[in-house]
Order: structure tokens, then sequence, then C-alpha cells
């Protein structure tokens, strides 16, 4: 590739004429199916040629120049370069030397490593972005100059297949189409799977516009700097949808930490097709559920306490509603679930992965529907909590009803008459406790009770209460409001 790109266009066309492909065009168009050439059609023979009209250029320019003929420079190009499929389409003057143009273009973004074995920086798989083309590889952002704010340039174009992809691909809401162009930024740490990570002061511009970076989260806490969501930045809607080529250009801070960026097509899902994935793939089946209860319930000779059940709440934790879909992550060492629903529909919003009963990472390739509390849900509609017991089996346990608003300690009624006056209930008088006229809670001689709550319409009361009791057949009853001499006993 570097030979191919070190040819002027006099090589290019003896190359392009020796397989038969057109010659006609300007430099970078042949230089563009030369590389393709290279690429998906590089045969022996085609290689030989290659490397004779290589040899033949320099021979001569070695016969004029005495010394060894200079070898090409070597080409900072990334992977979508070396594929053919993101090569320059246009480029404003033919006589310029390609090899230092790419150099400059790519320099913001670094150079290539050498072929030597290097860790590469990796980013984290993101549930809700399948990756089909990698246009660029993680290449670290190279400072070039002192300058707190700099500048990072690289330059590529999309296939015709990559094209119809976007072009065809449905939207997620208007204009936003499934399949993107999104550029991720992360920390340059090999160590491993990095997060997306941005840089201070940090502006994409993709050919003459820019692009719109998420925003921060407000912080409620003093002191506490507002954290920014860092995900994929979609360049999609600001690209040119044709062979034309397309530059971008990453403004950043340099403040000593160092980022890597790369270019990915990816086709971004949504939390209704992340369910139904999980359920065709995730779903777990309910006897090996009932041996996972069995194991957490089995008595361990190490400990002091046998454990005979564990209750599990039928209601949700993140939206206290019953589970519909429950799930779990494996490595969570809870039986409790949380709806899949919505723990897909808030990491759509906002990802976290984080597990709502633990607290601990829920990433989505770990979580798991539990197959027997999902047939226990469609089997116990009338309770919200179920106890596991020692043999796999559960039972329902259903609130209990209300309790009765009567008062704790009973009365108790001694006398011929079934039916108690309600001036004979004994009164609460606080700080004494229960008392009443017959007798004392102590075991002393009962005391008369005076009631000083009477007042000028007692009387009124008790003459009705007299003609009332003269009408009736049995005989009199007592008056309200009467010193007690028999027929209450203290219930305390």
């Amino acid at each position: 590739q570097n030979m191919v790109m070190s040819f002027r266009v006099s090589d290019l066309q003896m190359l392009l004429g020796f397989v038969g492909r057109s010659k006609s065009g300007l430099k970078h168009e042949l230089v563009t199916r030369a590389l393709q050439l290279v690429q998906f059609d590089c045969s022996p023979e085609v290689f030989k040629k290659i490397k004779e009209l290589y040899e033949t250029r320099y021979n001569k320019k070695g016969s004029e120049v005495a010394g060894a003929p200079p070898r090409a420079e070597p080409l900072a190009l990334h992977a979508s370069y070396e594929r053919g499929s993101a090569v320059p389409r246009t480029l404003p003057n033919a006589s310029i030397d390609y090899p230092a143009l790419y150099g400059k273009y790519l320099n913001g973004l670094g150079r290539l490593p050498p072929k030597v074995a290097k860790p590469e920086v990796r980013l984290v798989k993101l549930p809700f972005y399948t990756t089909l083309d990698e246009l660029l590889k993680p290449t670290e952002l190279v400072p070039q100059n002192n300058e707190k704010l700099q500048e990072s340039p690289c330059i590529f174009a999309l296939t015709p297949r990559q094209v119809e992809l976007i072009r065809n691909s449905r939207e997620l809401q208007p204009g936003v189409k499934s399949v993107q162009v999104v550029l991720r930024i992360c920390y340059t740490d090999t160590s491993s799977p990095q997060e997306d990570q941005y840089p201070p002061n940090i502006a994409v511009k993709v050919n003459h516009s820019y692009c719109s970076v998420p925003g921060y989260y407000p912080s409620n806490k003093p002191g506490v700097e507002p954290k920014r969501p860092c995900r994929p930045i979609n360049l999609t809607h600001l690209m040119y949808l044709s062979a034309a080529t397309n530059r971008i250009t990453v403004t950043w801070g340099n403040y000593g930490k160092s980022y890597s960026v790369g270019l990915y097509l990816v086709r971004q899902m949504t939390s209704a097709e992340l369910l139904q994935r999980l359920k065709t793939i995730g779903i777990k089946h309910p006897e090996l559920c009932k041996a996972l209860v069995k194991e957490k319930l089995r008595l361990d000779p190490d400990s002091e306490i046998a454990t005979t059940g564990v209750r599990v709440s039928l209601i949700c934790p993140l939206v206290k509603m019953r589970l519909s879909v429950p799930c779990r992550a494996e490595t969570c060492a809870h039986l409790q679930c949380f709806d899949a629903v919505f723990y897909l529909q808030m990491n759509e919003k906002k990802p976290t992965w984080m597990c709502p009963v633990c607290d601990k990472p829920a990433p989505y390739d770990q979580l798991i529907i539990d197959g027997l509390l999902s047939k226990i849900l469609t089997e116990c509609e009338d309770a919200d909590e179920i106890e596991y017991l020692v043999d796999g089996s559960w039972c329902p346990i259903r609130a209990e009803k209300e309790r009765s608003c009567s008062p704790q300690c009973p009365i108790l009624v001694l006398g011929e008459t079934s039916c108690t006056p309600l001036g004979e209930i004994t009164e609460f008088h606080k700080g004494l406790g229960w008392r009443g006229p017959a007798g004392s809670s102590n075991g002393k001689a009962p005391a008369d009770v005076v009631d000083l709550t009477l007042d000028s319409s007692s009387s009124e009361e008790d003459e009705e209460e007299d003609e009332e009791e003269d009408d009736d057949d049995e005989g009199p009853q007592p008056k309200r409001r009467c010193s007690y001499e028999k027929g209450l006993v203290s219930a305390c």
C-alpha cells in the first residue's frame, strides 16, 4: 500500500491497465482504485507488478542521485484506509505529495503503532449498540503544541454498502436513523475495556457544522461537579452519504490525561428489542431456579442458625408494581427479582446497569429471566409476597386483615342484664390507668366515681331518658352517670 501511494499518475495507470481497470480520472481516483485492488484483488501477479513498478521508478531515480534509492515514507493509515473503505475521494490538488498529506491530516490523531505486537485500546460493548463496521480503530489524540485547546482532524469516506445500510435503516425518531456513524472517546488505557469518557472542552465538528454533545447531569450536592453522560456521539445527520470525503475535527482540552477516539458504524437498539432478545435467549428453566433456591436454603454445617425459608416480593423495587418479567443478574446473590421491562427502559434513558436490589453491577449480558418466579406469578394472583421453602416449594403470603379498633384491654361485665348501658363503661383516666367504681387494679376498696363533666344540660338528658324508661315494659333501666355500686370489675 505504501508503494501504491508513492506512485505517480503514469505508474497508477500502468497498474490499473495491467488488471483491466479504468485508467481515466484524477490522481486521487486512481489511488482509490489501486488501493481497493490491493485490498480485495491482490493476486501474486498484481503484487509482482506493483513491486516492478516501484523498483523501476526508484532505480531510475537512483541513477540520477548517488546513493541508495529512497524508501517511501510510511503512511499513517488506520484500519478503514487499509480496507479501502475510507480512502479520501476529493483532494484539492493532484500534485500534492499524498503520504505527507495523509500524515498531516491524521497527525492530530496520532500515527499507527509499528508492526510490533502492542496492546490496543478497547472500548466496552454497549448493549444498545451493535457494531457493524469499525471505521477507525481507537487512536490516541496527540497534542500538536503547548496550548490547552487542541484540534485533531481526520478524514474518511463511506463505502456504497455502508451508505445503503444507513439510508435503508428505519427511523428511531424523526431524523434519527437506527444505523449510525458514531464517535466514541475513552481514556488511552490498554489494561481493560474502557468506558466512554469525554475530554474537557470537547467539541466535534463534522464537515462544516458542529455536532451536539450530551450535556451535564445537574448535581444536587453542594461542592460536587455535575456529571456528563458519556455516550457515543451520532454524526450521521451531518455526514455526506455519498462517495464524498467527510472531515471530522475533535476539539479537546489538553490537561495531562490521554484520550483515544474511534469511529464505528453501528445499529442502535431499543429497550423493546433488547427485551425480546432477553426473552429469547435469557430465560432460566424453572427447575434450575428451583435448584438454586434449595442451594440458598441448604443448611450450612458451620452455621448455628437453620434457614427454613426465604421471602420474595412479587412487587418490583423499581416502580412498586407487580412484576411482569422477573429478572436479575446471574452474579447477584439474592433471589429477589426486578422487572426487566422497566430496568431496560431506565438504562435506555440513563445507562447505569446497577441492580436495584443489591446495588451491584447488573450488565445486560448477565441478566436472566427467572422461569420459576414467572410461573409463580401466573399461579399466584392474590398475593404480593411468597416464601420459598427448603424443599424448593413455595407458599403465598397474603396480607393480614385489619385489626379491630376496639380497646386492647377487654371490659369484663358482671351482671344479670345482657346489655350494659353506655354509662357503665369504665373511663380511662390518663396517668391512673383503667379504673372502675366497684374495684381497682390494686385490690383496694372500691371508690365512688364523681363525674365532673355534668353540666346544665345533663338534667334535660336525664329527663328524656326517664320518659323512655317508662315506656319500656321490662321495667326501668339504670340511668346514665349514676354512682356505680355493683356489676363492674376492673379488667386491668
